[in-house]
């Protein structure tokens, strides 16, 4: 009786790849996003700043020093990063450190109030196939807006949109924060995106920096939350948010555009005017501060060394959230808004949609939410939605170590 061999053994299949937020969430050899705020000065004071903006500090990064992390970058193979401060554009060196990144494959997106963008700086831009361009506008109408970041803020960014598009920029980004009051204008938002071929990019107010003083008073309401995630479901196949909005997937409508994951230090961080290193833009503060690039191994050395970023590699714990059926949408929401109203990490969103953040806010102790570890403002006293920004009428000498958040920019009132 003669046998057959055994048929040969059928090849294993590969395992199926992880989902994209499965693989991110331990984190990567190099950010993906990673924004670097190259200054604390800034000629408004936005009531909001995430970063506590106005004065700049001594100690920022030289150019030479800038130029060494730029090398850094190239090296890691950073596609590109989002500058922004601070007022970038008023640092003496700001273009020179921008044609550096370029030359060195690094892209380039920066954020600006608009108020050097002229004629001759829009063309500069339009013609570059490596910089984008993001000006800043928190209210369709200047009653809207210059409450927030000043007055004459909005006129400015305005000219620097109407600059831009003459000189055939298109699809450069206008940047809005919602808050209680802007929320009712999103149509009138994309009219001035589309009069402008702009692309509108909409982010969530953070209680971060400045903007801890007056979230309680800006924040969207629950009613409007609805309403916001409504429109970007009905309009917003053109319209950013990067992963500013996913806890309103708890709604149950499905994801909202981006990431859908806090991403800090596994895939975004930031580096300060100084070169320190923290996990998330949105939360300047010693707990969340990962190294400075001027320490040995330089921020190559901080991302992917850094006992703070290791830990937010781990899998975390939903705590809390971990019976919500929409915790597998919203992932617990938003870490810095956690931290900064006081409520633990592992808790819900202060926004969740279920109300389970607006509960738990009701338990924590009045004044006890940790305060923001830097102030750079232009004033030690802030009254909220009152600003009246400095505005020099004849160029300001510059120094090395000039404090003045104005230093090397002239500016007029005509």
């Amino acid at each position: 009786m003669t046998m057959s061999p055994p048929a040969p053994a059928a090849p294993l299949a590969p395992p199926a790849p992880l989902p994209l937020v499965e693989q991110f969430q331990f984190g990567l050899d190099a950010p993906i996003c990673l924004t670097w705020e190259l200054t604390y000065a800034c000629n408004l004071s936005c009531v909001h700043c995430l970063s506590s903006s106005g004065r700049r500090d001594p100690r920022e990064l030289s150019t030479a020093e800038a130029k060494a992390v730029i090398d850094e970058l190239e090296r890691m193979q950073v596609f590109y990063v989002n500058i922004g401060g601070g007022e970038p554009t008023v640092r003496p060196d700001f273009w020179e450190l921008v044609d550096y990144a370029t030359e060195h494959h690094v892209g380039v997106k920066f954020s600006t109030n608009g108020v050097k963008i002229t004629p001759e700086v829009a063309a500069r831009l339009a013609a570059s196939d490596y910089v984008d361009v993001q000006i800043s506008l928190d209210g369709a109408t200047a009653e809207v807006n210059d409450a927030v970041r000043g007055p004459g803020s909005y006129e400015t960014a305005l000219r620097a949109m109407q600059n831009l598009a003459d000189a055939g920029f298109r699809g450069f980004k206008i940047s809005v924060v919602m808050t209680r009051q802007n929320v009712g204008q999103l149509d009138a938002f994309k009219a001035i995106a589309d009069r402008f071929d702009a692309q509108l990019r909409i982010t969530r107010l953070r209680p971060s920096g400045r903007g801890a003083d007056v979230w309680d008073d800006l924040h969207v309401t629950s009613t409007q939350q609805r309403e916001l995630y409504d429109w970007l479901v009905a309009h917003g196949e053109n319209v950013l948010t990067g992963d500013s909005f996913f806890h309103l997937a708890g709604y149950g409508g499905g994801a909202m555009p981006g990431l859908n994951l806090c991403g800090a230090g596994r895939v975004v961080c930031l580096i300060d005017p100084v070169g320190d290193v923290y996990a998330c833009p949105f939360a300047i503060h010693e707990n969340f501060l990962a190294g400075n690039v001027r320490a040995p191994g330089g921020f190559t050395g901080v991302w992917r060394t850094s006992e703070l970023f290791r830990g937010l590699r781990e899998p975390q714990s939903a705590g809390a959230c971990t019976s919500c059926s929409a915790y597998d949408a919203c992932r617990g929401g938003c870490m810095a808004a956690k931290f900064f109203t006081g409520l633990p990490l592992d808790g819900p969103d202060p926004e969740c949609v279920k109300g389970h953040g607006e509960r738990a806010l009701t338990l924590v102790d009045a004044g006890s939410a940790p305060k923001p570890s830097l102030d750079h403002s232009h004033r030690t006293t802030r009254v909220p939605l009152t600003l009246s920004p400095r505005r020099p009428t004849v160029p300001v000498p510059v120094k090395g170590c000039d404090e003045n958040p104005l230093a090397g920019l002239a500016l007029t009132d005509g």
